[in-house]
């Protein structure tokens, strides 16, 4: 989730749209925000976050300033995603009586690890493209800016996972369990994402990246599961 634009999807077989039950407006809304963010993140790869301006994005894609804002509030959206699905994803995982807490997100991780695995299989440059991700990461890692924006999407994201604990165990979200909690959990995106540039080397395949970071993810989850098993309902 956490630090990605970038549509790390496999490229769409021909007559893939035809098949998805979406409209023409639907469709060229979905490829222009897809347009612009590739095109934005090849130049902020290229030259530096700070060095490019929005007007710069707009004018290599043939649209106007206002366009790129109509579909990315902020610059920094561009190129760091908004969290609506990873929002939805952890609030459905985590009201789920039936997964403990860390399964449920390593479910969601899992999911993440596999798309971009995925992406990665599919291009015909593997050394070329594990190092494009290596500079992506770097990039948000570099720029104040972007870390500033990443910790917002943290903070979100912790705030729902807070209420969803706190929903599933009939505790407060101002009580200490569920924001502790969730601040755990959030904790193995950062493990997941560092993994990538650990294991994205340009030598090992993708299916060799996704188990040793999984390996990596389930580590640190090994440490959660004690003290998360703890917390149960207090109704």
């Amino acid at each position: 989730m956490i630090a990605r634009t970038v549509d790390w999807t496999p490229p769409q077989q021909a007559g893939d749209d035809a098949a998805k039950p979406e409209g023409l407006r639907e469709r060229k809304k979905r490829r222009m925000r897809q347009q612009l963010t590739d095109t934005a993140t090849e130049m902020f790869l290229e030259r530096g976050f700070d060095a490019v301006r929005v007007a710069e994005i707009a004018d290599a894609c043939g649209v106007s300033e206002k366009t790129v804002f109509n579909y990315f509030p902020t610059k920094e959206a561009l190129i760091v995603d908004h969290p609506g699905a990873a929002i939805d994803a952890l609030r459905t995982a985590l009201a789920d009586p039936a997964l403990a807490p860390v399964d449920a997100v390593l479910g969601i991780l899992a999911g993440e690890l596999d798309a971009m695995t995925a992406w990665l299989g599919a291009q015909p440059d593997l050394a070329g493209s594990s190092a494009k991700l290596r500079r992506f990461g770097a990039l948000i890692a570099e720029t104040p800016s972007l870390r500033a924006y990443q910790r917002d999407m943290m903070d979100r994201l912790a705030a729902v996972a807070t209420e969803a604990l706190a929903e599933r165990t009939g505790l407060g979200p101002g009580d200490p369990e569920p924001r502790i909690a969730a601040a755990a959990l959030l904790g193995l995106w950062p493990i997941q994402f560092s993994g990538w540039a650990k294991y994205a080397d340009g030598v090992r395949t993708p299916a060799q990246i996704r188990d040793a970071v999984t390996a990596d993810v389930r580590k640190a989850a090994r440490l959660l599961d004690g003290g998360l098993g703890r917390l149960t309902a207090q109704r």
